[in-house]
């Protein structure tokens, strides 16, 4: 498991390609909105890899769909 120290230095690294990879032209809003997607798929991951997962035929049932 990483340490807080080796994740804060993976964080920055990633954010300064996020910004490097961002159009000259780009707003506040689109690097929040780049942050926001990433931290979303980075929890979706995570909820994977530790079988935190439904299957299709589960959501379909709690939400009465046929």
């Amino acid at each position: 498991m990483p340490t807080v120290a080796a994740k804060s230095r993976r964080v920055k690294a990633d954010a300064i390609k996020l910004v490097q990879g961002l159009p000259a032209s780009s707003t506040w809003d689109d690097l929040m909105y780049r942050i926001y997607v990433r931290q979303k798929i980075e929890a979706g991951l995570a909820d994977f890899e530790s079988g935190r997962v439904h299957t299709h035929a589960s959501i379909r049932k709690e939400f009465a769909l046929r």
